[in-house]
């Protein structure tokens, strides 16, 4: 193979390898654009199931409805031990949380309250957790904001 093919081809291997591993980096996230509603309604924000396999899921905001007071998560399926929390808004700046609940199969967190009183958009809220029973291994978590 002549050397400039060789040249192309290696090009095209690691480009087609870095943007596949940037995409299965950012993969992971969970995506959700918040619908409209009235101040003082729960909304859905996102879910994710977390397993035995992982300790830490992220759910990414996008607007144009993604300005929050509060957050809350409910668990279904399977306990969880949720640790700690870093929101992120959208001007960058983040705001990391000591939660430390055990959440029921079934129940919710207590609301959590945000900073800036519902003045900032949500970026992404990232969280940390253990499941907390091995047998049942896997927990649906869904995150509500409140405006």
């Amino acid at each position: 193979m002549p050397q400039m093919n060789r040249l192309v081809v290696a090009v095209v291997i690691v480009t087609c390898c870095g943007g596949r591993l940037a995409l299965n980096a950012n993969a992971q996230d969970k995506v959700t654009h918040p619908r409209a509603g009235a101040p003082g309604q729960w909304r859905l924000l996102g879910q994710v199931t977390a397993n035995l396999t992982a300790d830490h899921d992220v759910i990414v905001v996008r607007g144009p409805f993604d300005n929050f007071r509060r957050i809350k998560f409910k668990v279904t399926d399977a306990p969880l031990n949720l640790k700690r929390l870093l929101v992120t808004y959208d001007n960058g700046e983040p705001d990391r949380l000591d939660v430390r609940e055990r959440i029921d199969q079934g129940g919710e967190s207590r609301t959590i309250d945000l900073r800036g009183a519902g003045q900032r958009s949500l970026r992404k809220i990232e969280f940390w957790y253990d499941t907390a029973g091995v047998a049942r291994g896997r927990a649906d978590v869904t995150v509500f904001g409140m405006k």
